[in-house]
């Protein structure tokens, strides 16, 4: 049986982005569906400790600040669906969001679907992550001061993460599957310079050790297939993000590598659907600049309504 509901707003994803924009819209008095996904809350599920999150002097688990958003938009009225969208149409108002057979109008979206970062696909890998596995030295760094710490990758964001553990662990090394790494000839300059930061060339990591925690990893070289092992106390995954938009395609503009574009902060290229979030950040993909942009659209879903009701 065809279930059609009808909402002011319809949110797109469960992360900081998303929650946060449902807290902007619930309190501006206009009816909103999250629409959050069988895994809701994003990275931040995936995430022991968060420290950078203002108004947490202590810190907090990522699923518990996740839980907290949650329990603040539902406050303000927005309706939670803890289930993946199948399909959308944004070809006219109102839009339609499809789960299975069941079809969800609105007078506007947000967008706030999120990246996720790429991983090895080890199970040691999943076993271990947020017990010294990581895709976060911004967010992870400061719990390895001292420690001697592994980044996975050769392009700019493993550099990236390789500077930004330099602030802390005492040891990092990179490891890197070629003899030539593919960042940025500037950002080459200051890794190299780093006296902390060390090389592993023409390697893979095929599995992470440990029990309870990272303890170390094994390498295999990729040019003679000689297995080694490395201690180290963590091991910062770096080989990239892909947003998770496929579900958008044909109805927003995306670039190449499937992130949204968005013009004036958070406007798509059909009026009245916004973004918000790391589905269309490639820079920062912080929890915090996440909620400022579902801030951000979920003021421009508002005063988009209200120039353009139905």
């Amino acid at each position: 049986m065809l279930e059609k509901q009808s909402y002011d707003v319809i949110i797109i994803g469960s992360g900081p982005a998303g929650l946060t924009a449902a807290i902007y819209t619930g309190r501006a008095k206009l009816s909103t569906l999250v629409i959050g996904g069988a895994a809701w809350g994003g990275q931040l599920m995936l995430t022991s400790e968060v420290e950078n999150f203002p108004g947490f002097p202590n810190g907090m688990l990522g699923p518990d600040l996740m839980a907290k958003m949650r329990v603040q938009a539902e406050r303000f009225g927005a309706k939670i669906m803890f289930e993946d969208v199948t399909a959308v149409d944004f070809g006219s108002r109102p839009f339609k969001i499809s789960i299975g057979d069941r079809v969800f109008e609105a007078n506007a979206v947000i967008i706030g679907t999120g990246a996720s970062a790429k991983w090895l696909g080890l199970p040691s890998e999943s076993r271990l992550r947020g017990r010294g596995v990581s895709a976060c030295a911004t967010c992870d760094a400061p719990f390895f001061r001292d420690k001697k710490t592994v980044v996975v990758g050769g392009g700019d964001t493993a550099l990236d993460e390789a500077m930004a553990l330099s602030k802390y662990a005492r040891e990092v090394t990179v490891i890197h599957r070629r003899d030539q790494l593919r960042a940025s000839k500037i950002l080459q300059d200051q890794v190299f310079a780093n006296q902390k930061i060390n090389f592993v060339w023409n390697s893979i990591v095929v599995d992470v050790l440990g029990r309870d925690r990272v303890e170390g990893v094994k390498l295999k070289n990729t040019q003679t297939s000689a297995e080694s092992t490395l201690a180290t106390d963590a091991v910062f995954v770096a080989i990239g993000y892909k947003p998770v938009t496929d579900i958008f395609k044909n109805q927003i503009n995306m670039d190449e590598n499937g992130y949204i574009v968005v013009h004036d902060e958070t406007r798509t290229s059909v009026e009245g659907v916004f973004a918000a979030g790391d589905d269309h950040d490639k820079r920062y993909k912080q929890a915090i600049t996440a909620a400022g942009q579902g801030c951000k659209a979920a003021l421009d879903a508002e005063r988009y309504l209200q120039e353009h009701p139905m």
